[in-house]
C-alpha cells in the first residue's frame, strides 16, 4: 500500500484550508523585511531591516493575528491576493505556485521548525530592528543567498 502524498503535493494553493496554508510558512522572516521597489523597473530590493513587529530572536511576528492593524503596509498573503513574484525564491508559497518541490530544509519536510534556521535560510542574526536603522538604501541585501553561518 502506498503512503498518501502530503497535502502540498496533492492540493493547489487555492484548495488548501487555512491550517494547511499557514503551515506552508517556513518561518524564515524574509517577508517581514522592509523592501524598496525601483519605480522605473518595478524590481523589488530587500533590506536587512526588520518590521517593528518581528521578534528578532524567534523570527515570528509579535502581533500576527492583528498585524495589518499595526502595520498598514503589511500584506496578508492569501491564495486570492498572492502576487508571488515579490516573495523570495525560497518561499514555499512561491515555490509551490511555480510547481517546484519544497526544499529539504523546509519544516514540513523535516518535521523540525528550526530546520530553516539551521540551514541558514532565515533572517535570524542577520537583521536590524526598524528603530535602529537609518536610510533603507544602506541596508539592501541579496535575499536569495543563504546566510553565512
Amino acid at each position: 500500500m502506498s503512503e498518501e502524498l502530503p497535502f502540498w503535493k496533492r492540493k493547489t494553493l487555492a484548495e488548501m484550508n487555512q491550517e494547511e496554508w499557514e503551515s506552508l510558512c517556513d518561518g524564515c522572516g524574509k517577508c517581514c523585511l522592509h523592501k524598496l521597489e525601483n519605480a522605473e523597473s518595478g524590481e523589488v530590493h530587500y533590506t536587512s531591516v526588520a518590521c517593528r513587529l518581528l521578534d528578532l530572536d524567534k523570527i515570528r511576528c509579535t502581533r500576527y493575528a492583528e498585524r495589518a492593524r499595526w502595520v498598514a503596509t503589511c500584506i496578508i498573503l492569501t491564495p486570492d491576493n498572492a502576487g508571488f513574484d515579490w516573495l523570495p525564491g525560497t518561499c514555499a508559497y512561491r515555490v509551490l505556485h511555480e510547481g517546484r518541490e519544497l526544499p529539504a530544509w523546509h519544516p514540513l519536510v523535516t518535521g523540525d521548525p528550526d530546520s530553516v534556521h539551521e540551514a541558514g535560510m532565515s533572517v535570524r542574526g542577520l537583521v536590524v530592528a526598524e528603530c535602529q536603522a537609518g536610510d533603507l538604501e544602506d541596508y539592501i541585501i541579496d535575499i536569495e543567498a543563504p546566510a553565512k553561518t
